[in-house]
C-alpha cells in the first residue's frame, strides 16, 4: 500500500503529465505537490513508484510518466470530479437515429477526441407501414417502428401495382398485423395466403421480406464521430503506428461493440484504460463510457475514446451529461 506522501506525489505527477504531456522531473514534482521535500526524497519515492509499476522513465528523459497501472490507481482513488459547465448543451427529442448521431457529435466536440454511441437495439415490430408507387413496378416501402424509427426501402416487383392496390395492401397489414414482429407477420402470411387475392399476397410478401432486411441492417449500429481529432493529439501524431492501431479499432466495429457492451452492463460511468485488459487492447487508448436509458431501461452505451493522457475528470462529466441528455431525448420522443 502507498503511504499518503507517495499518493500525493503520484497524484501530482499524473495531473502534471496530463496537463503538459512532458515527463515530470523531481523539481517540477516538488512544486506541483506542494510538499516541502528534498529532491533526494522525491527521487526515492519516485523510484519506489517505478518499482511498483505505477510510473515509468522514458529513455529520452530523466522525468517519469504514468503507466496504465498508475492511471488506474489515480482514476480509482485520487480523481476528484468538480461540477462542470456543460449544462447549456441539449439534445432535442427526435427520431432515435438523429439523437444518436447528434450525441456522437456532441461527445466528439466537447471532448475533442472520438465520440462513439451504440444505437439502441431496434424492435422488429412495426407500428405502421405504407407503400408508395414510384413508377412502373417500382415502389417505396415506409416502415415505422414503435420507437418512431422510420425505414425506407425501394423495391421492384414483377407486377405493376396501382396506388389503390398499394393502399389496400398497407391497410390490411396495418389493421391485422400492427404490434407483431416482422418474422411473425411473415409466418402468418404463409398461412393466410390462400384467402388473400394473389396479387396483394405477393406484394405483402415482398414488403415483409424487405422490411425484415431493413430491420436486420439497422441492428446494433455503431455511430462514431471525430476520428480526425486524434490527428491533433501529440501522443499519436509522433507515432503513426499508434494512430493506425486506433483507426483499425474504429474500423472493427464489432470489437467496439463488445467493449461498450461490457460498459452497458453496469450503471454509471466506467473507465477502461489501455493495455490493462483485452477489453482495450491498445496501451495508448482509454475509453470513458456510460449506458443510456429509455424510460428507465438501459438500451445502449456511449463514450469517449482518446489517449490515456486525457483529463479524466472532464471526460467523466462529458460522458455522464451526454448519457442523461440522450436518455431524456429518447424517452420524450414518442
Amino acid at each position: 500500500m502507498l503511504d499518503d506522501r507517495a499518493k500525493l506525489l503520484l497524484k501530482a505527477l499524473v495531473e502534471r503529465y496530463i496537463a503538459d504531456g512532458q515527463p515530470v522531473g523531481s523539481r517540477t514534482l516538488s512544486k506541483a505537490s506542494g510538499l516541502d521535500l528534498s529532491p533526494a526524497t522525491i527521487r526515492n519515492v519516485m523510484s519506489d513508484l517505478e518499482e511498483l509499476g505505477l510510473i515509468a522513465s522514458p529513455h529520452t528523459s530523466a522525468g517519469r510518466i504514468p503507466t496504465a497501472r498508475g492511471y488506474r490507481l489515480f482514476v480509482d482513488t485520487m480523481l476528484t470530479v468538480r461540477p462542470g459547465s456543460f449544462g447549456a448543451h441539449s439534445l432535442a427529442p427526435d427520431q432515435p437515429q438523429k439523437v444518436i448521431s447528434n450525441a456522437a457529435h456532441l461527445l466528439s466536440n466537447l471532448s475533442q477526441f472520438v465520440g462513439v454511441v451504440i444505437a439502441p437495439r431496434r424492435s422488429s415490430v412495426f407500428r405502421h407501414i405504407e407503400f408508395l408507387r414510384l413508377s412502373e413496378r417500382r415502389m417505396l416501402v415506409i416502415i415505422v417502428s414503435p420507437e418512431g424509427d422510420v425505414q425506407n426501402r425501394v423495391i421492384f416487383t414483377e407486377v405493376d401495382y396501382s396506388q389503390t392496390q398499394l393502399v389496400e395492401a398497407a391497410n390490411y397489414l396495418n389493421s391485422h398485423y400492427v404490434g407483431l414482429a416482422i418474422e411473425q407477420v411473415r409466418e402468418r402470411l404463409k398461412n393466410e395466403i390462400e384467402s388473400l387475392r394473389s396479387e396483394i399476397a405477393s406484394l405483402m410478401q415482398a414488403a415483409v421480406a424487405v422490411s425484415s432486411e431493413a430491420m436486420a441492417e439497422t441492428q446494433d449500429e455503431v455511430v462514431i464521430s471525430g476520428e480526425r481529432n486524434l490527428l491533433a493529439v501529440t501522443d499519436f501524431s509522433h507515432d503513426m503506428g499508434h494512430l493506425r492501431r486506433a483507426f483499425d479499432l474504429f474500423e472493427q466495429k464489432a470489437q467496439l461493440m463488445r467493449l461498450l457492451d461490457v460498459a452497458g452492463r453496469a450503471e454509471g460511468v466506467r473507465i477502461f484504460i489501455g493495455g490493462e485488459s483485452q477489453v482495450v487492447p491498445f496501451e495508448d487508448l482509454s475509453i470513458v463510457s456510460a449506458p443510456y436509458e429509455v424510460d428507465g431501461q438501459i438500451v445502449g452505451t456511449l463514450g469517449v475514446i482518446g489517449p490515456t493522457r486525457m483529463a479524466y475528470d472532464r471526460m467523466i462529466q462529458i460522458v455522464d451529461i451526454t448519457s442523461k441528455l440522450v436518455s431524456n431525448a429518447l424517452s420524450h420522443h414518442k
